[in-house]
C-alpha cells in the first residue's frame, strides 16, 4: 500500500487589511446588494441610519445577480473608487 499525502501548500497571497477609518461623519457608504428578496430594502434602511447618525452620504446600490458567488470584479473596482466604506448582507 502506498499513502499519499493529500495537503498541498496554497499559493501565497499577501492581503492586507484596509486601515480603519478614524470617523464616518461625511463619508460616502456603498451599499453592494445580494439579489436575495428584501436585501436592498434591509441595507437602504440600515445606511439610513449611518446616514442620519454619522453625516454620511448614501451612493447608488451595488447589485451582484448570483447570491452564492462574488461580485464581479468591475463592481468591485467601481466600488472602491465611489464609496468609503461598504455594507453587504443577506435578506432572506
Amino acid at each position: 500500500m502506498q499513502l499519499y499525502d493529500p495537503t498541498v501548500a496554497g499559493p501565497e497571497r499577501n492581503f492586507v487589511r484596509a486601515a480603519a477609518l478614524d470617523s464616518l461623519e461625511g463619508k460616502t457608504i456603498g451599499v453592494l446588494e445580494n439579489g436575495k428578496l428584501n436585501a436592498a430594502d434591509m441595507l437602504h434602511e440600515i445606511a439610513a441610519l449611518f446616514e442620519q447618525r454619522n453625516g454620511c452620504t448614501i451612493a447608488p446600490i451595488f447589485s451582484k445577480n448570483n447570491a452564492s458567488a462574488p461580485a464581479p470584479g468591475e463592481t468591485l473596482q467601481a466600488v472602491a473608487r465611489e464609496v468609503d466604506f461598504l455594507i453587504t448582507g443577506l435578506g432572506d
